[in-house]
């Protein structure tokens, strides 16, 4: 098999075919993270082992691929030549080899999943491990961070977000939806008035959750028309699962995700308030590269989640 790069034939037989298609995953990944010592992070290799291989890479085709800067790496035109197309064969040749093997074997290798922050330890991590139980040779990665990371540079097969957003870059799945309930404790109710409308809260000590869009906006549906009031806070957080805490502790009003109340309601921790009204909902989505071959791993948990989001009363 021959390559042509500025029309000169390199031949690619003269060293073992793993070598070639090690300098390829390096190289992609290089060029993706822009920096050796990532690339090395998401392969799994040293940084050493990771410049080797591109290297070689170089040398095998005769063309330089990156320039090196003591800052950070870039990519020559030739380059962006190669990165344009080495993603997708090295895709299809993981979907090839993993069709021999996940049939009979089961799911291997590493899969990395971004979550935000409370909604991966209230509900994703539990996800993920209903879904990677029947597979023992499959490894998580789930990294929690409230902010959107870069799916490219960070090394990330799928990430779980609330809400809307459009990254062109990405592709986008719906699983579900989330809504949220108002609540307060027991003893917070026996020192105030419950509120009867929205406009009530004005008069109560309400906590925030400032990763909502609006934070101190609630809105809520009645008869399928939308009201809004700003609330006065009395604590702002940047976790729903802190201002449940504060709620059940009798601090003030919260309006959190169902999925962090979990059995509160039930056991009588807190109380759901303006229960006539409804909550706006947000779609929960899975996100993923743009242009990528999808794993079969990575479509298995799209659809695993799907359902699991049905199960659990998010659909």
């Amino acid at each position: 098999m021959a390559i042509i790069w500025n029309n000169h034939p390199q031949c690619v037989l003269n060293k073992p075919p793993m070598d070639l298609i090690d300098g390829l995953r390096a190289f992609v990944a290089t060029a993706e993270t822009g920096s050796f010592t990532a690339a090395a992070d998401r392969l799994g290799l040293s940084n050493r082992l990771t410049s080797k291989y591109v290297a070689e890479l170089e040398t095998r085709l005769g063309v330089r691929l990156l320039q090196r800067t003591t800052r950070r790496v870039g990519i020559t035109p030739a380059g962006e030549t190669l990165l344009s197309r080495a993603p997708a064969l090295l895709d299809d040749l993981d979907e090839m080899l993993a069709s021999v093997t996940e049939d009979t074997h089961g799911f291997s290798g590493t899969v990395r999943i971004s979550a935000p922050v409370t909604f991966g330890e209230k509900y994703v991590k539990d996800l993920l491990s209903r879904f990677a139980a029947p597979h023992p040779d499959l490894t998580i990665d789930l990294r929690l961070n409230d902010t959107h990371v870069d799916l490219a540079s960070d090394g990330i097969d799928l990430a779980f977000r609330i809400g809307e957003g459009a990254i062109s870059s990405l592709k986008r799945r719906k699983l579900g939806k989330i809504r949220s309930n108002l609540v307060a404790s027991p003893d917070y109710l026996a020192q105030h008035p419950a509120p009867q409308s929205p406009q009530d809260l004005r008069d109560h000590a309400c906590i925030v959750d400032t990763n909502r869009a609006d934070p101190t906006r609630w809105s809520f549906l009645r008869d399928g028309a939308a009201v809004s009031v700003s609330v006065p806070t009395r604590f702002m957080v940047n976790s729903a699962q802190v201002a449940r805490d504060l709620a059940v502790a009798g601090d003030g009003i919260a309006y959190c995700p169902v999925f962090v109340l979990g059995d509160d309601i039930a056991a009588g921790r807190l109380v759901p308030l303006l229960t006539g009204y409804d909550s706006p909902t947000h779609p929960i989505s899975a996100v993923y590269l743009e242009g990528r071959t999808l794993p079969r791993k990575i479509r298995a948990l799209i659809d695993f989640a799907v359902e699991d989001m049905r199960r659990s009363g998010m659909s």
